[in-house]
């Protein structure tokens, strides 16, 4: 399944940004609107959440790792998978795929983890990006939760045994989700150097196009 270079969504555009290396980025999707992530030279990880308003009273509905994986009941993340959020309510599904697999294991990387595996740090984090994406948007720290990692590399083995190793992704790879209601969509350029999560050549920038429904 090679990359989808002349792909865009049918619906009207209703933004088309390309994301510096290492930066953030954040925007709302309408209800049955698209948003399509793009890896413009490969091999980059995007450290992703996205929220929905919430059923109950003073609470943030947002995705879940574990619902996501469990419903299922593969920790596969392809075309096809829905992305639950913790109350088992679909948020968004992905509906073009061109790499095949992503990861919903690992997390962001954050200063502080860096320090316990690597006894160094990068000049920014995952972490830190998403809690000043959302901090606009009126979320705090407390709701970066355990994240999808679109376009990252961590096989599982028989064994139990996990790591990040290089993506497959290649230039013009990408991943187009649908919104099932209206979500809020949060997004870090992961600026990982002390592992594979961005590739060799280090961080690099994406581009992300929102589409509204078709038909408006």
């Amino acid at each position: 399944m090679g990359p989808r270079h002349d792909f865009l969504p049918r619906g009207a555009i209703l933004e088309d940004t390309v994301v510096p290396a290492r930066g953030g980025w954040s925007g709302h999707v309408p209800a049955g609107g698209t948003l399509r992530i793009v890896d413009l030279e490969g091999q980059q990880a995007v450290d992703f959440l996205c929220f929905a308003r919430a059923p109950h009273r003073d609470q943030v509905e947002r995705y879940h790792a574990p619902n996501t994986i469990k419903i299922p009941c593969s920790v596969a993340i392809t075309t096809g998978t829905v992305l639950y959020s913790q109350f088992a309510r679909p948020l968004m599904t992905v509906i073009d795929d061109s790499v095949g697999g992503h990861d919903t294991l690992f997390g962001c990387c954050s200063f502080d983890v860096d320090r316990v595996r690597y006894g160094a740090t990068n000049e920014e984090c995952c972490q830190r990006t998403l809690e000043r994406e959302m901090a606009r948007h009126g979320l705090g720290p407390e709701h970066v939760v355990p994240n999808l990692n679109w376009f990252m590399n961590v096989p599982v083995g028989a064994d139990g045994s996990a790591q990040i190793v290089d993506s497959t992704s290649r230039p013009g790879d990408s991943v187009t989700l649908r919104a099932e209601r209206e979500v809020l969509c949060v997004l870090s350029n992961c600026p990982e150097e002390l592992n594979a999560a961005a590739g060799s050549n280090g961080p690099t920038p994406i581009r992300v196009v929102i589409a509204a429904p078709v038909g408006l």
